[in-house]
C-alpha cells in the first residue's frame, strides 16, 4: 500500500521579508496572479483523490483558485507562535533577541508560548502518518510552506534543524511517496501530474 502525497504551496500574501509568523491574511495581488500563471501546470492536481488544504485563507484561496474543492485540514495549520503571531522574525527579534536565539537553536523551546518546533514536525507528521492508505492512491495538499518544510523533515526522519535549511517556494510541489512511517521524498523532471506512477 503506497499514497502519493503531492503538496502545493499557497501562493503569497506578502514579500518574502514582511512574511509574519501564523500569518492570516488572504492573497495579496502579486499571490492571486502567481496562481493564475501557474494554474495551467497545477489544476491537474485536482484528480487526486482527496484533496486537502490549511487553514489560512491564502491556503484555501489557492487550492479554490486551483478548482481543488480542498477539505480543511486543521493539523495542517502553521505552527503555533504563541506571542510572537502577527510578527515578523525581524520585529521578534528586535523585541526578545535572546528568545529568538534560543528558539532557532532549540527545537524544543517554546520561548513564545506557543508550539515548540519538534512538536510542530511531530503534528505534521501525524497528519501524514494517518492518511487512509489505499493502494496508490493520490493526495493533493495546499499548504503553508513552513508545513512543508516539517513535513519534509518528518518524512526525511531529518534532525528538526534541517528545517531552517529547506527553502519552499510559492505554488512549488513537493512529492512525498509511501506509508506509515516510511516515507520517501520523490524528484520528478517534470509537473507531478505528468508522470507516471
Amino acid at each position: 500500500m503506497q499514497l502519493r502525497v503531492t503538496f502545493v504551496a499557497a501562493a503569497r500574501s506578502s514579500p518574502l521579508l514582511a512574511e509574519r509568523f501564523d500569518d492570516d491574511r488572504p492573497l495579496d495581488q502579486a499571490g492571486w496572479e502567481e496562481v493564475q500563471h501557474a494554474a495551467h501546470d497545477l489544476v491537474p492536481l485536482a484528480a487526486a483523490e482527496l484533496r486537502y488544504c490549511s487553514p489560512t485563507p491564502r491556503s484555501r484561496a489557492t487550492g479554490d483558485a486551483l478548482g481543488y474543492g480542498p477539505l480543511v485540514q486543521l493539523a495542517l495549520r502553521d505552527c503555533d507562535m504563541g506571542r510572537w503571531r502577527g510578527l515578523t522574525l525581524g520585529e521578534a527579534m528586535a523585541r526578545e533577541p535572546e528568545s529568538v536565539d534560543a528558539w532557532l537553536a532549540e527545537p524544543r523551546a517554546t520561548p513564545h508560548g506557543g508550539e515548540s518546533l519538534a512538536d510542530f514536525i511531530s503534528r505534521v507528521g501525524g497528519w501524514l502518518d494517518t492518511r487512509p492508505a489505499d493502494d496508490n492512491g493520490r493526495i493533493v495538499a495546499v499548504a503553508e510552506p513552513s508545513v512543508i518544510r516539517a513535513a519534509l523533515v518528518y518524512a526525511l526522519k531529518a534532525p528538526p534543524s534541517t528545517y531552517w535549511n529547506l527553502d519552499v517556494r510559492p505554488l512549488s510541489t513537493t512529492v512525498v511517496t509511501g506509508r506509515t512511517g516510511r516515507w520517501n521524498l520523490r524528484f520528478e523532471g517534470a509537473f507531478p501530474q505528468t508522470a507516471r506512477g
